[in-house]
């Protein structure tokens, strides 16, 4: 696929006002008017699941069992086309945990190997650390085993663009798994940027601030854990040797050795949005910034990052500056939020409402002659009068509207729905490789940039650092 499933939108379709169009444009019942703001629910999507026979079903094999991976197969179990039968992870008691969670009857095994070789096995999801994504992911696809790949696609550029050749030679689908992508509230925001309904792009940001000990990775660490129920070895991959230490095995995402840093964990979703609202293949030029400020546990990763990206004027976007933020360390509790800047409004979003907020430039410049003499003043005032006559007073439309995803929503679900018909129908996934790379290089690259304190140049379309 190109860069992402467009869904029949195009510019020449809603390139219209949202004026006379407002109503058209809500997916869902009018909720709650007001004299400058409209409510509107969206309707979710509709995956109906009882034609799906037994032979139909996607038997899954989950390669990395910890607390996403679990999380991922019990989303994909709510769609009655996914059926787990294997389980790989390096722990003995996540093992354990599978099988009470899941059934008593599915294979477990240390040895992701056993687990792709096995017949019963149709595809994988891999939630595994990032340092094992490449791996994991490669061999699944050479065994015939699409794979959802938990995000980031890998834990550096050169890795990534392995697994996108060996995506593109096996020709078996692949979905990175940044789930905004399938969110219906971001389909929202790219409906309405496609209506032109803030005018011309200008500027963007986002931030994802956590405050708490397990928002900022201090994943809790069992008492009895030893190298007799961890492979720690296996974990290290071709790391040298060091002796076992839980915190690197519970806590990977803190180490330089087997993470990405908070750029990797939650810039890629900011990224991977954004991209795919706006057809965007990504920044030319990337600045970042950060440190160690609160979270002094022996972590190599900067709980506090900012990053600046500049992105290209495209056939598809206007150019338009990107600042990003993440701080584990938020006092006033921490949350997420895009901010798209338009000329004429902007829609502020997270994954389950939007706010469009329109505006526009006034149609008189207004007077600035409090330093003109007064003769001067007067000549300017009747100049003004005769070019801006006093208009008719109009009726004040609706300045603010926003959009709410249904109770319960599960943007992952529909992830997931999207993985089981790229392998049963055919359809086009709407964050394959290509796609994964270029959201995680950019964010990749954040991390370069902080710690060589310089701007990264990026091309966007060959992948690559300039």
């Amino acid at each position: 696929m190109s860069q992402n499933n467009n869904n029949g939108f195009t510019r020449k379709t809603f390139l219209k006002k949202l004026g006379a169009a407002s109503a058209a444009i809500a997916s869902g019942p009018f909720i709650l008017g007001k004299s400058k703001s409209l409510s509107y629910q969206l309707e979710a999507r509709n995956h109906p699941v009882n034609k799906i026979s037994a032979n139909d079903h996607v038997n899954l094999g989950l390669i990395g069992a910890g607390g996403m991976g679990q999380g991922n197969v019990a989303t994909a179990l709510q769609y009655n086309g996914f059926k787990l039968v294997a389980a790989c992870d390096l722990y003995d008691s996540r093992l354990t945990r599978c099988r009470e969670r899941f059934g008593n009857d599915i294979f477990t095994t240390k040895n992701y190997h056993e687990l792709l070789d096995r017949d019963d096995v149709d595809a994988v999801i891999i939630g595994s650390t990032d340092h094992w994504h490449d791996l994991h992911t490669i061999h699944s696809l050479e065994k015939g085993k699409p794979v959802y790949l938990e995000k980031p696609i890998t834990q550096n550029i050169e890795q990534a663009h392995k697994v996108v050749e060996a995506e593109k030679s096996t020709r078996v689908p692949l979905i990175v798994g940044s789930q905004f992508t399938s969110n219906i509230i971001y389909e929202k925001v790219r409906e309405l940027i496609l209506a032109g309904e803030i005018g011309e792009l200008n500027y963007a940001e986002g931030y994802w601030d956590r405050f708490s000990q397990r928002g900022a990775w201090q994943y809790s660490i069992p008492p009895d854990v030893n190298t007799n129920n961890v492979d720690w070895e296996a974990y290290r991959k071709d790391l040298p040797q060091i002796p076992f230490d839980p915190k690197h095995f519970f806590r990977w995402r803190n180490y330089d050795d087997y993470g990405t840093g908070v750029a990797g964990d939650l810039f890629v979703h900011l990224f991977s949005g954004l991209h795919m609202i706006l057809d965007s293949i990504g920044p030319e030029k990337v600045y970042a910034t950060g440190g160690l400020r609160y979270w002094h546990d022996g972590r190599d990763a900067e709980d506090v990052v900012l990053g600046l990206f500049d992105y290209p004027k495209t056939n598809n976007h206007p150019a338009f500056n990107l600042s990003l933020r993440v701080n584990f360390v938020d006092g006033s509790g921490g949350g997420s939020s895009i901010r798209l800047v338009g000329s004429g409004g902007e829609i502020q979003f997270s994954g389950r409402n939007l706010i469009l907020r329109k505006a526009a430039m006034p149609e008189e410049p207004g007077m600035s002659i409090g330093d003109f003499s007064e003769a001067t003043r007067e000549e300017y005032e009747e100049y003004y009068r005769k070019k801006y006559p006093e208009r008719r007073a109009r009726v004040i439309e609706p300045s603010e509207f926003e959009y709410r995803a249904p109770d319960g929503y599960n943007d992952r679900y529909d992830h997931f729905v999207n993985f089981y018909k790229a392998i049963r129908e055919d359809q086009k996934v709407l964050q394959d490789g290509t796609f994964g790379l270029r959201a995680a290089g950019p964010a990749l690259l954040a991390n370069m940039s902080q710690r060589q304190k310089q701007m990264i140049h990026w091309d966007p379309a060959g992948m690559k650092v300039v």
